[in-house]
């Protein structure tokens, strides 16, 4: 049976079972203890210091970082950026200096104008219809699906340039997509002690899966602010 470890003040969460990112795609998100995926169209309401944290040293283990349009512009993406002792760690981990690209799902291509500024371009991951009405040419585009984004061939061709370790941050509809193309490997689940009611987010239709795919939980982390930190894993890794 998986225990609860308390995390005693200042202990960095990323330090207890993060490092290093599977190969393959893993989920960050958090939710309300009501189960809401953000607070006014924002996940940032519901995030404390130590999952921020979090966020920013998964990113260190991943080659390329996975969102949603809708999330990049409502959350004011920018360009990652690496903290000293993240750099350190992913120097460690053999994944070089360089922070990991942010790759946006757009079917429109309007990309949040904080996301450029980088040295590392953001990509764009379009459908052949999408790619061919967007012109904006301040970043890479990968082509997926004929008039939508097919994100199970955009996730290939992710790793097919290199970019085995995959890190989707959201947002739900995102997620769903992921989940009903069967590519989770891992979820990162951050629950915040909060109540948010009713918080619709996403346009996302029903998955059609046949039945619910099986997890295992790898960890339960508490910090003393009352976050809970889990980690599921797929039933079939080691």
């Amino acid at each position: 049976m998986t225990e609860l470890t308390a995390l005693p003040t200042g202990s960095p969460v990323e330090d207890h079972g993060y490092r290093p990112a599977p190969e393959g795609l893993r989920g960050n998100m958090i939710f309300s203890a009501d189960g809401a995926a953000a607070f006014a169209g924002r996940a940032g309401p519901l995030s404390c210091p130590a999952d921020f944290q979090l966020l920013l040293a998964l990113r260190a283990y991943a080659d390329v970082v996975l969102v949603g349009a809708g999330t990049a512009r409502a959350e004011n993406y920018g360009p990652a950026r690496l903290r000293p002792e993240h750099r350190e760690q992913r120097r460690g981990l053999g994944l070089g200096e360089q922070p990991p690209p942010i790759a946006v799902v757009s079917q429109s291509g309007r990309l949040p104008e904080s996301i450029f500024g980088s040295p590392t371009a953001p990509i764009l991951v379009t459908s052949e219809r999408g790619a061919r009405e967007n012109r904006e040419t301040r970043c890479e585009v990968v082509t997926a699906g004929e008039d939508t984004v097919d994100i199970g061939a955009a996730v290939s061709q992710l790793r097919q340039q290199g970019m085995t370790r995959v890190l989707c941050e959201g947002g739900p509809t995102l997620l769903d997509e992921l989940v009903a193309a069967d590519l989770v490997d891992e979820l990162c689940v951050t629950l915040a002690p909060r109540l948010a009611g009713c918080q619709p987010v996403g346009s996302g239709t029903p998955a059609g899966l046949t039945s619910p795919i099986s997890l295992r939980l790898g960890h339960v982390l508490v910090n003393p602010d009352g976050y809970l930190f889990l980690k599921y894993v797929r039933e079939s890794a080691g």
